[in-house]
This record gives structure tokens, sequence and C-alpha cells, in this order.
């Protein structure tokens, strides 16, 4: 069983902790990485796709016979379409989302990499997602792996954790210092 420092736990850091280490041992974590991505992609589409994992609504055969024909029309590899029905089976889909963090904590921590989570307004392109890992790898001393999502509630700028350090640089944020600022006048 691999050790790692990076945390998961809970139910989706056991299918996570899983799914690792069957990748490792199958010498095919770039791949379950790359199908992670895709699904992960496909989770930030499709709103059928994220009612089918999270809605106790459907059947666990429902669930299990969804996942493996997406899973065969994005062209996963078995272990994450093995994974995906087992997890339907046993009416865990829910975490899905937690289970494909994980993996990739796992595997960066694996690399030497740390994940740093990044929101912003807008998707960030790969040049500004490069110049930023560049950028905290100067401030970290480590290989930093970007894992950004999109919240346009912030408005602008970014929001960037790193380990238990958290950088709020989003025009939300500063919206509401200059409002408590305000009423602290007032």
């Amino acid at each position: 069983m691999a050790t790692t420092s990076a945390h998961v736990s809970g139910i989706a850091g056991r299918y996570a902790t899983a799914l690792f280490e069957l990748a490792q041992e199958e010498n095919a974590l770039a791949q379950v990485e790359g199908d992670l991505d895709t699904l992960q992609a496909a989770l930030n589409e499709s709103a059928d796709l994220r009612d089918l994992t999270t809605s106790p609504v459907y059947s666990r055969e429902d669930q299990q016979s969804g996942m493996r024909a997406l899973a065969s029309a994005m062209g996963l590899g078995n272990t994450v379409t093995n994974t995906l029905a087992l997890m339907a089976s046993r009416r865990r889909l829910f975490v899905l989302e937690d289970v494909i963090k994980g993996v990739k904590a796992l595997a960066a921590d694996a690399r030497g990499e740390i994940t740093a989570e990044v929101t912003s307004a807008k998707a960030l392109t790969k040049a500004q997602s490069e110049a930023l890992a560049k950028t905290l790898k100067a401030s970290v001393g480590q290989d930093v792996a970007i894992n950004s999502t999109v919240d346009e509630s912030i408005i602008g700028g970014l929001i960037v954790k790193v380990g238990s350090r958290m950088i709020d640089t989003s025009i939300r944020s500063k919206l509401a210092a200059m409002q408590n600022a305000m009423k602290e006048v007032g």
C-alpha cells in the first residue's frame, strides 16, 4: 500500500486511494489522470451527468449502465470504467468529484508537486496557468499543479489556496472589505 502525505479521507478518500494504487500497479497513472480530467470536464459541462451522479431517484442499475455507456462513449480506460461501475453499484457516485480531486492530489504528491486550488471569474488560459504555476513554485519551493475552477461571482481576480495558505485577490472580497470600512466610518 502506498504511503503519501496527501490528505484524502472518508468514502471519497478510500476510493481515491484504491484507484490511485491500482493505477500505479498497472503503470497507468497518466492514463487514469487523463481519464479523470475528461470525466471532470464532462461533469462541469453537463447538469444531467451531475444529476445522474447525485440524485437518489436513479437506481443502481440506471447509474451503472449510464456510467458504463458514458465511459465507453468517452473512451475511458478499464480502470476508471470499472471504478465508476463499482461506485454506481454501491451508490457512491455522489462522491465522484471528491474522488477525482483525491486521485489528483495523490498523483501530484507522488510526483513531488503541491496542488493549488485556483478560483477565477473566467477560465484561465494555458499561458496564464503556466505563469501562475511558475510564480507559485517560486513562492512555495515545489512544483505546483493548478486545479482551477470558475466562479463568476468573484467578479475578477483570483482566489488561490496552496496547502493551508489562501490568497484572495478577488474583486468581491475587495468590495466587501471596502463596504466594511465604510460601515465603520459612518
